[in-house]
């Protein structure tokens, strides 16, 4: 089979004008940016809004391994699927990071035949919105500097200064660092850090608002820190909120692509899964939701993770309600889940795990079962999709068709990667059946219930841990927050996406553990709370053998390496 570069490269791509007259966008709403990607129009919304609603479908997956569970290659699939049974599927992603494209994971395209194209485009730089998030974030970061050093009017705590700076690369020299050394002309010495910039504040407030006046007010309302008096300080007292809007003006933009069939793709925002919101744009859905028969948007990681967030927090922002969820499983990841091989990225699959065994695809079957639980808690109508490689065997296909069948699922083996969207079309009939009966959707715990509170429910029946264990640094966080009016905001737990506990080595469904909270902080203008639970890095590091080094141009001018 070849690469998915090379797929990519012979796909056969239409006019980006065309392909939004499929969804009833004209050209008057798109900015084109080359042939491979076009801004559409936040006046969309509006000129949409009376055509009639699409099924809204989530794609999360179990806990996959380091090597994913093929969300976005089986949400692309499932989109290519409905067009071999005549209905218009738009599909909705987040834009890779640069981080892990240069690092373990590689890109997010999608791959084999069910990817979105060109592939370099989408896993670089695309229309240059994640710098443009960098950006506005460090600006923020230099306007605190400089507020100090010019005299601290606002009365700064040097010791309660929560902004961090961000960059779109794995670099854990930067994890913790020291500003402004060298004298009294550079600044005032603080100990600070970086983040990657899918999980700045600013890209999950990007993510999360409804349009550019929302945008404008929720930069506002970001708290970089607080003054002696325990006071939160936001960006909008320190006057740098309209700035960084006016950088994200093109960036809050929802980007049109395609697929190797020519499926409609909006891709928007790229907020990582395990430290923040892991979800693709509010305003891109908004834009999808009366644009075609069915949006399918993927939310990152497990359903524990990603699909969680998704029902608790992105859906309260955009009022949308889900009408089913596809869980992604793979065979490999159930086998991971026997706790009988240990999955490491970069390095091949343990021989023996590529051998013929439907019992140990049964012996991994737990955390299916407890992410159908977590789907079916939010009252959504959850569809299996087996996510078929080469190296599978029918028998352990069965095997997870078996579990779902006890379950009362449904459940599709799906041959997107190798066959397109006609591989797809079981699962997107499982899909099309799912969203017709009826929904009752809702969110996890109530506006009003207590910080603490929402963690622990999440806790409890999300993960199946038996409680909560705080740091005593994350109990006098949550209560300042509270004290500071924060306390209706809903929570973005941040951990490790490899296990339902904090420790990725610990898989299946564990019971009998407590989740650690090592600290908390605030997202105030994205609108969350995320508590940082266990040894959670938001500034990932590069392995041995990152990504980066097979990456090169050719004599031709062509990107290769890229995966």
């Amino acid at each position: 089979m070849p690469s998915d570069l090379a797929i990519s490269r012979a796909a056969a791509r239409r006019p980006l004008e065309e392909v939004a007259a499929d969804m009833g966008i004209g050209p008057h709403l798109l900015e084109p940016h080359g042939s491979a990607a076009s801004k559409i129009s936040l006046d969309a919304i509006d000129e949409l809004r009376d055509r009639p609603r699409a099924k809204y479908v989530v794609v999360t997956a179990i806990t996959p391994t380091p090597l994913g569970s093929g969300k976005t290659t089986t949400a692309v699939g499932l989109g290519q699927g409905f067009r071999h049974i005549d209905k218009l599927g738009i599909v909705a992603i987040r834009q890779p990071s640069m981080g892990p494209t240069f690092g373990i994971k590689g890109g997010a395209a999608g791959g084999g035949y069910a990817q979105v194209v060109p592939m370099e485009a989408l896993n670089l730089h695309l229309t240059g919105d994640t710098h443009a998030v960098t950006a506005a974030h460090n600006l923020l970061s230099a306007m605190i500097g400089n507020h100090i050093h010019k005299g601290n009017r606002l009365g700064f705590d040097p010791h309660e200064i929560t902004w961090r700076r961000v960059l779109d690369v794995n670099d854990r020299e930067l994890r913790t660092i020291i500003t402004g050394l060298g004298g009294p002309d550079d600044g005032n010495p603080f100990q600070s850090g970086f983040d990657i910039t899918a999980a700045s504040e600013v890209m999950a407030l990007l993510s999360l608002c409804t349009s550019l006046r929302d945008l404008r007010e929720r930069m506002g309302r970001i708290v970089v820190g607080y003054n002696r008096g325990g006071e939160p300080v936001t960006a909008e007292m320190l006057k740098a909120a309209g700035a960084m809007t006016a950088i994200l003006k093109d960036a809050i933009k929802p980007n049109l692509m395609q697929t190797v069939e020519q499926t409609p793709v909006l891709v928007h925002s790229g907020p990582f899964g395990n430290i923040a919101t892991g979800n693709s744009s509010v305003v891109a859905d908004l834009i999808g939701i009366h644009a075609g028969d069915y949006l399918i948007t993927e939310a990152g990681f497990g359903a524990d993770i990603g699909a969680e967030k998704f029902f608790n927090i992105k859906c309260r922002a955009s009022g949308l309600a889900p009408d089913a969820a596809v869980i992604v499983a793979t065979v490999r990841d159930l086998k991971t889940h026997s706790n009988k091989y240990r999955v490491v990225a970069g390095r091949p699959l343990p021989p023996e795990m590529l051998a013929e065994n439907p019992d140990d695809v049964i012996a991994g079957a737990a955390n299916l079962r407890r992410q159908i639980a977590n789907i079916r808690r939010h009252g959504v109508t959850p569809v299996i999709a087996v996510n078929a490689f080469p190296t599978d065997y029918d028998s352990e296909h069965q095997a997870i068709m078996d579990v779902a069948a006890e379950e009362g699922v449904r459940a599709a083996i799906s041959y997107h990667f190798t066959e397109g969207g006609r591989g797809a079309v079981e699962l997107a009939e499982a899909v099309a059946e799912a969203c017709a009966e009826p929904s009752s959707f809702h969110r996890l715990y109530p506006d009003e219930l207590p910080l603490v509170d929402k963690i622990d429910v999440i806790a409890r029946e999300m993960y199946g841990a038996d409680g909560l264990d705080l740091s005593p640094l994350a109990a006098r966080q949550l209560d300042k927050y509270e004290r500071a009016g924060f306390g209706s905001l809903p929570v973005c737990i941040a951990k490790t996406h490899l296990s339902l506990s904090a420790d990725p080595k610990i898989k299946g469904a564990p019971t009998g553990w407590r989740l650690p909270v090592r600290e908390v902080r605030a997202s105030i203008g994205a609108g969350f709370i995320y508590p940082i639970c266990g040894d959670m890095r938001t500034m990932p590091g590069l392995s041995s053998a990152p990504a980066a080094e097979r990456i090169d141009i050719d004599d031709n001018g062509e990107i290769v390496g890229l995966s």
